[in-house]
C-alpha cells in the first residue's frame, strides 16, 4: 500500500526567512576566521572564577532546590536581584514586575504572543534586530518601518507614522543598538513615551546591551517616562554580560500584561532551568557583577576603539562609519553601487567574517552597509581582520571572484593604494 505523505507544515512559517546570520556564523565557526558577524561576548572574558564558584555553591548547598520543577515567573531570590540591579539603574522595579525568561529572545518571543493578534501592526526602527522582524512576521504581524536608516527618527515623523499606521506595538533597542550601536536620545526616549500614552499602544524596549557604555552618561529609560509605565515591556538579559550558554533572561512588565505574559510562559516551557537561574543568583550574591562589568566595559571599549582606529585604512574611499557609545557593534556604509553580500563570499575566503547590513531591514534595503561586531577579538586579532578586510573591499569585482591563492596579498604591489 502507498503511504500518503505527511501533512505539510504551517504555512505560518513560509513567510518567514531564514536567519542569514545563523548561516554566516556556521560557516564563520573555524578557528582561522575572524569573525566580525556575531554578536558574541569573547569567551576568554567570561568569569571562570566566578562562575566556578557559584556553580559549587547551588551543588553543595541547594541541589535537591536546583534539580526540581520550579515556579512559572522564576526563582524569587533572583528576581529580587534583579529587581535591586534595575532600581540602581534608575528604573524602580519589583520583584514580581519580572518574569525570569531562557533568554531575551524567550522573552521577545513572550511579548509577541501575549500582545499581538495576527493582522496587527507593529512598528520597529529602520534597520532592526533580524530576530525581532522574525518573531513578528511569525506571528503574522504587519511590520511598519519607522524611517531611522542607522540614524535617529525624527520625532514629528514617528507622531505622523504613529497617526497613519496606527500600530498596537512599537519595537525598539535604545541601547547601542542591534544592528547600527545607535544611542536613541533623551527626547525621542520621551516621545516615544508620549505618542503610546496619546495613541494606545504597547512599547516594547529591548536592553540586552545597556549595561555595556564604555563613554557618556547613561540616559533613562523608555519605561521610566511619563505615560510609558503601564504599557512598557523592558527586556534583559545576562547573555551579554555574563554567559550566553546559561540561557537567563528577564522581562519587566506592567501589572496589566503579567498574567499573559505568564501563560505564554507556561505554554512555552513552564519555567526557565532552575539550575540556571541558581546559578546565575548565586553568582550575583558573590557580588563580583559589578568588577566583571567593569572589565568588560574596559576591554569591549579598548577594542571598539581599535575598530575605529583601523578602519580608515581598511575600508574604500568614500565609507562611512559611526562610533558607538557602547553595546556590540558599528555600522558601516560603503561607497554608493557596492554590495555587501556580493562581497562577502570573497571575504569569507580570506578567512574574515561580517553581516551585510540588508538583512535588517524591514524595506528598502541598504546594499552597501554592514554590521561590524568589535567583541569576539582582541586588538591584534581586529587588527588582522580588518587587513583581510580591506584586501576583499579594494578588490575589483574580477578580483573576488578569484580564489585566495590567487589574488594579491595585503603587503603585495596588486594592493590597491589608499
Amino acid at each position: 500500500m502507498n503511504a500518503a505523505p505527511p501533512p505539510a507544515t504551517a504555512a505560518r512559517l513560509d513567510t518567514v526567512e531564514t536567519s542569514p546570520l545563523r548561516d554566516i556564523l556556521a560557516l564563520a565557526s573555524r578557528s582561522d576566521v575572524v569573525s566580525f558577524a556575531g554578536g558574541l561576548p569573547d569567551p576568554a572574558l567570561f568569569d571562570h572564577e566566578g562562575l566556578r564558584t557559584a556553580v559549587d555553591q547551588v551543588l553543595t548547598h541547594a541541589p535537591r532546590r536546583a534539580f526540581q520543577y520550579s515556579r512559572t515567573e522564576g526563582d524569587p531570590a533572583l528576581r529580587a536581584a534583579i529587581a535591586a540591579r534595575l532600581d540602581r539603574r534608575g528604573l524602580p522595579t519589583a520583584p514580581d514586575d519580572l518574569l525570569i525568561t531562557t533568554g531575551s529572545q524567550q522573552a521577545l518571543a513572550l511579548a509577541t504572543t501575549a500582545l499581538l493578534e495576527p493582522g496587527d501592526t507593529v512598528l520597529v526602527e529602520n534597520p532592526s534586530y533580524l530576530a525581532a522582524l522574525q518573531c513578528f512576521r511569525l506571528a503574522g504581524a504587519r511590520v511598519v518601518p519607522l524611517p531611522t536608516c542607522g540614524g535617529e527618527c525624527d520625532p514629528a515623523v514617528l507622531t505622523e507614522v504613529v497617526r497613519r499606521e496606527r500600530p498596537k506595538l512599537l519595537y525598539v533597542i535604545p541601547n547601542f543598538q542591534n544592528p547600527t550601536g545607535s544611542t536613541m536620545s533623551a527626547r525621542l526616549r520621551q516621545e516615544v513615551a508620549r505618542n503610546a500614552a496619546a495613541h494606545g499602544l504597547w512599547i516594547v524596549e529591548d536592553d540586552p546591551y545597556g549595561e555595556l557604555r564604555y563613554r557618556g552618561d547613561p540616559v533613562p529609560a523608555i519605561a521610566a517616562h511619563p505615560g510609558a509605565e503601564d504599557r512598557t515591556i523592558v527586556l534583559g538579559s545576562f547573555s551579554k554580560i555574563l554567559a550566553p550558554g546559561l540561557r537567563v533572561g528577564w522581562l519587566r512588565a506592567p501589572r496589566g500584561a503579567r498574567r499573559a505574559l505568564t501563560v505564554a510562559k507556561q505554554v512555552a516551557d513552564l519555567h526557565t532551568s532552575t539550575l540556571d537561574q541558581a546559578i546565575v543568583g548565586a553568582y550575583l550574591a558573590g557580588g563580583r557583577m559589578e568588577g566583571h562589568i567593569a572589565g568588560l566595559r574596559q576591554a569591549y571599549g579598548a577594542r571598539l576603539a581599535a575598530m575605529v582606529a583601523g578602519l580608515p585604512e581598511a575600508l574604500p574611499e568614500g565609507s562611512t562609519w559611526n562610533e558607538p557609545e557602547g553595546g556590540m557593534f558599528l555600522w558601516v556604509r560603503l561607497p554608493e553601487g557596492m554590495d555587501a553580500a556580493a562581497t562577502l563570499p570573497s571575504a569569507m575566503r580570506r578567512n574574515v567574517a561580517y553581516v551585510p547590513g540588508a538583512s535588517f531591514f524591514t524595506d528598502s534595503p541598504v546594499p552597501a552597509s554592514m554590521r561590524l561586531t568589535f567583541t569576539t577579538h582582541a586588538q591584534d586579532e581586529i587588527a588582522e581582520g580588518l587587513a583581510r578586510l580591506g584586501t576583499v573591499l579594494r578588490q575589483s569585482p574580477h578580483d573576488r571572484d578569484m580564489p585566495a591563492a590567487a589574488q594579491p596579498t595585503a603587503g603585495s604591489p596588486g594592493r590597491r593604494p589608499r
